[in-house]
């Protein structure tokens, strides 16, 4: 266990040396006792620090089967909780251990990874499309609207992301069957995503009224263009990622949340996913 200590960086290498609040310099006589005495002490907590490191990478890395996900603030979070203690002034040390550890497991094999959650199955290779500015494909698409469906007691429904691309070629004979167990005309919100060759939209309707709309062919186009106008909202300003730009669109409108969010917010929201798929839950933000 860590010392009741403070845990100080007092030089350019980043290690840990234990201070005892109120402690004045030690006297001559025995100094050279004392350091050693400090630095033994010190040693200890770096690993007792290092080993808790350890093992939170070790359960994350199994949990969510990479650390595409992961952020500075899970470990600090993970170590306050530990410990009691803010390790905010020991930030460099802590991120070259999280670093270096990081390193040595993903270099040993690891056995498929897999979120398996009701007619949905996600592999790594899906969920890797959430790292830096991939595009999201429809696997990922489909569970988290799954997953809004549920977090909004079914009061939203999240038509499935090859909906419309049926529809357009097939008609309503290519869809019909799709919506057999929903009764559409109850939901207070449609979610439809729409993929565009190289582009994720989002069509909405407050209430199902659109859903007519869109079996008519000669009526289809002036649906869609309508129900695109809407009020100001975040704007994309890459090419990469309007998926997750949907994707937080329709959680927001899903849950009644203001649409408050910023091309900024995109990897921090992008790792939130990625948590969210393999908890098989939406989260409390922040």
């Amino acid at each position: 266990m860590i010392t009741p200590q403070r845990l100080e960086v007092d030089n350019p290498s980043g290690q840990l040396t234990a201070v005892t609040p109120g402690q004045d310099q030690a006297p001559n006589r025995g100094a050279d006792e004392r350091i050693t005495s400090k630095k033994s002490q010190a040693d200890v907590s770096l690993r007792a620090l290092a080993k808790d490191i350890h093992e939170f990478l070790d359960d994350f890395y199994r949990i969510y089967g990479s650390f595409i996900p992961l952020q500075k603030s899970d470990v600090l979070k993970y170590l306050k909780r530990r410990f009691n203690t803010d390790f905010s002034d020991s930030k460099n040390v802590i991120f070259s251990e999280v670093t270096k550890y990081r390193t040595v497991i993903v270099q040993k094999p690891v056995p498929s990874f897999r979120v398996v959650y009701k007619k949905h199955t996600l592999t790594l290779e899906d969920l890797s499309t959430l790292a830096d500015q991939n595009w999201l494909n429809d696997q990922v698409m489909n569970m988290y609207g799954e997953l809004i469906m549920e977090s909004a007691h079914q009061r939203v429904h999240f038509l499935n992301s090859f909906f419309h691309r049926q529809l357009m070629t097939k008609g309503y004979d290519g869809v019909k069957r799709w919506t057999k167990q929903v009764d559409l005309f109850s939901k207070s919100l449609l979610l439809v995503p729409v993929h565009l060759e190289v582009h994720w939209c989002l069509v909405i309707s407050l209430s199902a009224v659109l859903f007519s709309f869109m079996f008519s062919k000669e009526k289809q186009k002036t649906a869609f263009e309508n129900v695109t106008k809407t009020r100001k909202i975040p704007q994309q300003t890459n090419e990469n990622d309007c998926g997750v730009f949907v994707l937080e669109y329709s959680r927001r409108l899903a849950l009644a949340e203001p649409l408050q969010f910023s091309q900024g917010d995109i990897p921090k929201i992008r790792k939130r996913i990625y948590k969210e798929l393999c908890d098989c839950k939406l989260h409390e933000e922040g």
